[in-house]
């Protein structure tokens, strides 16, 4: 087993790989304390990478990058309310795993704040990318939480 299982990869494009890169940082941001550009530089830098199995890194959107992890930070406390408005009653937002929190959060700033992006495209993206954290019922759990964000913030869009 190489050093690099069980890390997820960022397949396909650019923005794929810029969506990964931000719940890294949004990751390393929740559990250091780092600021937004410690945290983006710090990505920046294992994303210009190679990779323990010396496969060559994926390009990253850098501005999408950017935008992600910003706008995902300067409208948390928005942001934390719509994911929280769609959780049960008996489960507080702060149960959230780190990881799943940084994925529904940078997901409803794309939803909310992105519509260059078609709110099923940027459904799926989060899901196939909470499908390299978990294994279990979670990445269906982004979609719910997702796709309840997205009939609110594009109704025109979630017919």
């Amino acid at each position: 087993m190489s050093a690099s299982a069980g890390k997820p990869k960022p397949r396909g494009s650019v923005r794929s790989a810029a969506r990964l890169a931000a719940v890294q940082a949004l990751y390393q941001m929740e559990m250091t304390g780092a600021s937004a550009m410690a945290a983006l530089t710090d990505v920046r830098l294992r994303a210009g990478a190679v990779s323990d199995d010396g496969d060559e890194s994926v390009a990253v959107d850098e501005a999408m990058l950017k935008d992600l992890v910003e706008g995902t930070t300067a409208r948390q406390e928005d942001l934390d309310a719509r994911i929280a408005a769609h959780l049960a009653e008996s489960w507080s937002f702060d149960r959230l795993e780190i990881v799943l929190r940084a994925i529904l959060r940078a997901g409803a700033y794309e939803i909310v704040a992105r519509p260059d992006v078609p709110l099923r495209v940027a459904i799926n993206e989060w899901v196939d990318l909470a499908h390299a954290f978990y294994a279990g019922k979670e990445p269906g759990f982004v979609n719910g939480v997702l796709d309840r964000i997205g009939r609110e913030a594009r109704p025109d869009e979630a017919r």
